[in-house]
C-alpha cells in the first residue's frame, strides 16, 4: 500500500482491482479563503450602501408621485436581499466539510447565483408588466424631484458597482450580485432620461418605454448566469475539458497506462473539478508509479484536483 491511498481489493492477482483517491485541490486558486473574504466584504459594503438609499428612494418616489422611482426602490430592496444572500453563501462556503456535507459547502454560492438569476428574471418580468400598465394609462410625475433622486441613486449604484467589480473575482455568485446592481444602475439612468424628457416635453410614456429597454438588457445576462450555475448543479462536465481529448492525452503521456474508460467529470464548484475513471495498467509497470503519473497529468494539464480511479492491472 502506498501513501497515496492505493488499496488492493483482490489479493494482488493479475486482474486485481483497486481504488485510488486523490484529494488534492489542484487549480482551485479562485476559492482561497483570502479571495472568499474579499468577495464577502465587497458584497457586504455594496449591500449596505444600497440598503441605506432604498428608503430615501421609496419616500422620494411617494412624494414625487413617480411610480418609476418607487418601482426602482422595490428593485433595490430585492438587490439588498440578494446581496445579503450572496454574503451569507460566501460565509457558509468557508466552513469545513463534515459528516453530513462531506464535500463541504463550496457549491452554496453557485446555488445562490442560480436563485438570484431566477429572482432577477421575475423582477424584470414584473417591471415589464408595470410598464405596460403605465404606458396604457400614464401617470403624472414631478420631473424635478424625480431627476434629483434618480441622480443620487445613480451615484449610489455606481459606487456599489465599483465596489463589487474591484472586490470580486468574477465567480458566478459575484456576477449575479453585479447584475442586480447593474440593473439598478441602468434603471437610474433610464429614470434620469425619463425625467428630462418629461420636464421638457411632458411625454409621460417615455418612462415605461425606457423601463422595458433596461429590463431586456438585464435578461440576457441573467439567463447566462442561470444556465452556467444550472450546469454545475446538474453535475455537468466543465466546458473547457473534453472527455475524449483527456483520454487521448492520458494514453499518450502516461506510458504505463493501457486504457482508460468510464470517465466522469463534474464541477463541485467553480474551479473545483472532480473526476472518476477506470484505468487498465500495463502489467510490467509499478501501479503506484502509474497512478501518480495519472494524477499529476490530470492536475497540471487539465486542472482536475480530485480524482477517484478504479484500477485493473492488465495480464
Amino acid at each position: 500500500m502506498s501513501d497515496s491511498g492505493h488499496h488492493d481489493h483482490a489479493g494482488g492477482g493479475a486482474h486485481g482491482h483497486s481504488h485510488d483517491h486523490d484529494h488534492g485541490q489542484g487549480h482551485d486558486h479562485d476559492h482561497t479563503p483570502e479571495v472568499t473574504d474579499k468577495n464577502a466584504r465587497a458584497v457586504a459594503w455594496a449591500g449596505l450602501l444600497i440598503a441605506a438609499f432604498m428608503f430615501a428612494e421609496l419616500i422620494g418616489g411617494w412624494l414625487s408621485g413617480s411610480l418609476a422611482l418607487m418601482a426602482d426602490a422595490v428593485h433595490m430592496v430585492t438587490d439588498a436581499a440578494s446581496l445579503g444572500l450572496a454574503w451569507w453563501a460566501f460565509q457558509q462556503s468557508k466552513k469545513p466539510a463534515d459528516a453530513r456535507l462531506t464535500y463541504g459547502r463550496d457549491r452554496l454560492p453557485v446555488l445562490i447565483a442560480f436563485a438570484n438569476s431566477i429572482f432577477l428574471l421575475v423582477v424584470t418580468g414584473w417591471i415589464c408588466v408595470e410598464a405596460a400598465g403605465r404606458f396604457m394609462e400614464p401617470e403624472t410625475v414631478l420631473a424635478g424631484p424625480m431627476f434629483i433622486i434618480a441622480v443620487i441613486g445613480l451615484l449610489v449604484n455606481i459606487g456599489a458597482f465599483f465596489i463589487l467589480q474591484r472586490g470580486g473575482d468574477g465567480s458566478l455568485n459575484m456576477r449575479s450580485a453585479i447584475l442586480h446592481v447593474l440593473g439598478d444602475l441602468l434603471g437610474s439612468v433610464a429614470a434620469i432620461a425619463a425625467a428630462i424628457v418629461i420636464y421638457f416635453t411632458g411625454w409621460y410614456p417615455i418612462d415605461p418605454i425606457l423601463s422595458v429597454f433596461v429590463a431586456v438588457l438585464i435578461v440576457r445576462s441573467a439567463v447566462a448566469v442561470m444556465r452556467q450555475s444550472a450546469h454545475i448543479l446538474l453535475e455537468g462536465a466543465p466546458a473547457d475539458i473534453d472527455r475524449d481529448t483527456l483520454k487521448t492525452d492520458l494514453l499518450n503521456e502516461v506510458p504505463g497506462l493501457a486504457d482508460v474508460y468510464h470517465i466522469h467529470l463534474w464541477s463541485l464548484a467553480e474551479g473545483k473539478v472532480n473526476a472518476t475513471m477506470h484505468a487498465i495498467l500495463k502489467p510490467e509497470d509499478s501501479p503506484d508509479a502509474v497512478l501518480q503519473q495519472i494524477r499529476e497529468r490530470l492536475k497540471t494539464r487539465h486542472g482536475i484536483g480530485h480524482v477517484t480511479i478504479e484500477v485493473t492491472e492488465g495480464s
